[in-house]
C-alpha cells in the first residue's frame, strides 16, 4: 500500500530525529493512510486509500460526487482525477439516456 491519500495528495514526509546530545538521524514522519469505502451516488462505493483529513474535506463538500466535480483537475491526485472522469462519463451517459 502506497503511503499517499487518494484525496488530498498528502505523502510522506522526512524529517530528523534529534537526540538530546544534539544527534540527528533521519526519519520519515507516515501519514494515517486508512482503506475506505466510500460511496458515490452514481458509480456506488469506491475503495479508496485516504486520510481521515481527506474524509472530512470529502464530508464538508457534500460526498464523493459533490467534492470530485467541484474540485479542479490541477488539484486532485492522479487517483482521484480517474474516478473523476469515470464519474463525468457515467453522468453523461445517464443524461443522454434520459
Amino acid at each position: 500500500m502506497s503511503r499517499r491519500c487518494e484525496i488530498t495528495g498528502k505523502g510522506v514526509l522526512a524529517g530528523n530525529n534529534v537526540s538530546h546530545a544534539n544527534n540527528k538521524s533521519r526519519r520519515r514522519y507516515l501519514p494515517n493512510v486508512q482503506k475506505r469505502m466510500l460511496y458515490s451516488d452514481v458509480l456506488g462505493p469506491i475503495r479508496m486509500d485516504c486520510t481521515p483529513a481527506g474524509l472530512r474535506t470529502v464530508e464538508h463538500n457534500g460526498g464523493l460526487d459533490a467534492f470530485l466535480l467541484s474540485t479542479s483537475d490541477t488539484k486532485l491526485p492522479p487517483e482521484s482525477l480517474k474516478i473523476k472522469r469515470r464519474l463525468v462519463k457515467a453522468l453523461a451517459k445517464r443524461a443522454a439516456a434520459a
